[in-house]
C-alpha cells in the first residue's frame, strides 16, 4: 500500500494499516491530516554513494519489512517475490543468489550458520548461509511480519494473532509455544523478538512485552506499555511495533499510544517512563535518545533526565523511519522516500536526498566499516557515506546492478 500524496487522513491511515478482524474498510468520514511538504533546506551535509544495487522487486507492492541482515562482511537480502541473495558489504560484490518458488513475507534472520524467511504461506524456512540453499521448513499457524531470530540453539517466530513459537535450529522441530490475547484490531506492524541463551522478549499488540523462558516458553515477567483507552478501537491502539532495544541488563521500549519506558531485564520492574507514541524502536546515541514520534516529529531527548532537547516537527505525518544515529546527524526516511539528514545539536535540516519513488519503510543501518546502508520499498538498495559538503550532480553514468 502507498499512501497517496494529496490530503491524508491520520486516522484512516492507521486504518489502513490495521489486521482487521470482525471490521472491514477505511472511514471516509475521519479527520485529515496535511502531510508535511519536503522541507526545503540549504544543504550542508551529503549523501556519497559507495555501491548499490536492486533487490529483486523489494516489497512488490506488499506492506512489509524486508530490512536487510547485516553480520557484518556479508548483507544477505531478500524480496518479496523471493530473491534471496548474499552480498560483500564493502565493494558490493553478489557471493551467491537464489531465486526461491515462494513469496517471502517476513525476514532476514539469521545465527552464525543458518538464515531464516517466513513465506506468504506461512512456512518458517530455514536456509544455508554459505549458499542458500534450503535446510528444512515448518508450518506456522498464521502470517508472520517480523523477521524470525536465533540464539543459534532456536528460531523464534512470532505470529500475528500473537502466537510466540521456537524451533529447533538443527531440525526445524517445535520446542515450545506461547499463546498471548490480542485486541480485535491491531496495527499491521510486529516487533521481531529479543531471542537470548535464557530469555526471549516478546512484543505485542496489546501493549505488553514479556520475558519468556528460553528453555520452557513460560512467562518471567510482564511489562505494561500501553493500556487501551478510549471508545473507539482506533483510540484503543496500543500496538508495540518496534524491537526493544537491549542496553546492558535493561530493554528500552516504546509503543503506540502508550509510553517509551526502560525496563529491568532481570525483573520487569520500570527504572523510568514517559509517555510517547511511535511505531518505530527508540534510537541511543552517546547517551541520548532519539524517537520517530507517530505523528511524524524527531524528539531527542537527555537520557540522564528525559529532558526533551529540541524537537523537529518539519516531518509531520511523513511516515518517518527509526532514527539511525550517525556521528554528528541522525537519518531517517519517509513515505515518499526521502532522506533526511538532521543535526544531532539542534534538530536542523542539515542534508536531503530522493532516494526511493516508492517509498521508505525500513530504517536506515550503519555497517562495521561506517558506512550506511539504505534499503527502499522498490527494492533499491545503496551503501553511503555521509560528508560535509555542497550537493553535487549525480554521475549518469553511475547505474545500479540488477540484483537478479
Amino acid at each position: 500500500m502507498q499512501p497517496a500524496r494529496h490530503k491524508l487522513a491520520y486516522t484512516a491511515l492507521v486504518a489502513c494499516l490495521l489486521t482487521l478482524v470482525g471490521l472491514s474498510g477505511c472511514s471516509t468520514t475521519d479527520t485529515f491530516e496535511q502531510p508535511a511538504p519536503v522541507p526545503e533546506i540549504n544543504q550542508s551535509v551529503i549523501f556519497k554513494q559507495v555501491w548499490g544495487m536492486y533487490v529483486g522487486n523489494g516489497h512488490d507492492g506488499e506492506f512489509l519489512y524486508l530490512a536487510p541482515l547485516n553480520t557484518g562482511d556479508i548483507l544477505y537480502v531478500a524480496s518479496a517475490d523471493g530473491y534471496l541473495a548474499a552480498v560483500e558489504s564493502e565493494a558490493g560484490k553478489v557471493l551467491w543468489e537464489k531465486e526461491l518458488k515462494d513469496r517471502i513475507f517476513a525476514g532476514v534472520g539469521g545465527d552464525a550458520s543458518q538464515l531464516y524467511l517466513v513465506t506468504r504461506d506461512a512456512d518458517l524456512v530455514a536456509l544455508s548461509r554459505e549458499d542458500g540453499h534450503e535446510l528444512w521448513r515448518t508450518v506456522l499457524p498464521t502470517e508472520v511480519l517480523a523477521a524470525p531470530q536465533s540464539n543459534g540453539q532456536m528460531v523464534v517466530a512470532q505470529t500475528t494473532d500473537g502466537r510466540v513459537l521456537a524451533f529447533s535450529t538443527s531440525t526445524g522441530e517445535k520446542l515450545w509455544q506461547y499463546d498471548s490475547v490480542v485486541p480485535v484490531l491491531s496495527l499491521r506492524a510486529a516487533a521481531a523478538p529479543l531471542v537470548g541463551a535464557d530469555v526471549v522478549i516478546a512484543s505485542f499488540a496489546n501493549g505488553k512485552m514479556l520475558a519468556l523462558s528460553a528453555d520452557s516458553g513460560q512467562p518471567l515477567w510482564q511489562y505494561e506499555v500501553g493500556q487501551p483507552q478510549g471508545r473507539t478501537e482506533l483510540e484503543r491502539l496500543v500496538d508495540i511495533a518496534g524491537q526493544p532495544l537491549v542496553l546492558e541488563t535493561a530493554v528500552l521500549v516504546v509503543g503506540y499510544q502508550g509510553k517509551l519506558a526502560l525496563v529491568d531485564i532481570r525483573t520487569g520492574h520500570e527504572i523510568w517512563s514517559r509517555k510517547a507514541s511511535s511505531l518505530y524502536a527508540p534510537m541511543v546515541g552517546d547517551g541520548d535518545i532519539y524517537l520517530a514520534s507517530a505523528n511524524g516529529d524527531v524528539v531527542a531527548l537527555r537520557g540522564s533526565d528525559r529532558k526533551e532537547l529540541w524537537t523537529q516537527s518539519g516531518l509531520a505525518w511523513r511516515q518517518v523511519t527509526q532514527p539511525m544515529v550517525y556521528g554528528d546527524y541522525l537519518v531517517v526516511g519517509d513515505y515518499e522516500g526521502y532522506l533526511h539528514i538532521l543535526s544531532r545539536n539542534d534538530g536542523k535540516f542539515v542534508g536531503q536526498e530522493e532516494f526511493d519513488g516508492e517509498g521508505i519503510r525500513v530504517p536506515a543501518q550503519r555497517l562495521s566499516n561506517g558506512n550506511l546502508l539504505i534499503f527502499g520499498n522498490s527494492g533499491k538498495m545503496v551503501i553511503y557515506r555521509i560528508r560535509p559538503g555542497v550537493k553535487y550532480k549525480p554521475d549518469t553514468k553511475s547505474k545500479l546492478s540488477p540484483g537478479h
